[in-house]
């Protein structure tokens, strides 16, 4: 059952898009509800460098992932909320490791 959580939520990753996929970096780097077993401070640096050089909306406006627009990147991390700590860690992995530089 824990195993079919962590594939559905990969699953939603891999139909992201890569602004999408950063958004969702950001938001798990940023959260205080999530452990990650990362370093967390630099994961955040590196995502949203990327994030600013690929998307002006972020670069110039203060943005709020609690928007309705971001729907898929908060319905991401609720999944998240849910899941044990090891599990989180698969998806933070598998997450990264999709960003390409």
């Amino acid at each position: 059952m824990e195993e079919d959580k962590v594939e559905n939520v990969i699953n939603i990753v891999k139909d992201m898009n890569i602004k999408d996929k950063l958004r969702l970096a950001i938001c798990m780097n940023d959260s205080q509800w999530l452990t990650l077993d990362y370093d967390r401070k630099e994961m955040y640096n590196k995502f949203d460098t990327h994030l600013r050089k690929i998307d002006e909306e972020y670069r110039t406006t203060l943005i709020n992932f609690g928007q309705s627009k971001y729907f898929i990147v908060n319905f991401t991390m609720a999944k998240l909320m849910e899941m044990e700590q090891t599990d989180r860690n698969k998806i933070a992995l598998y997450l990264f490791n999709s960003i390409e530089e």
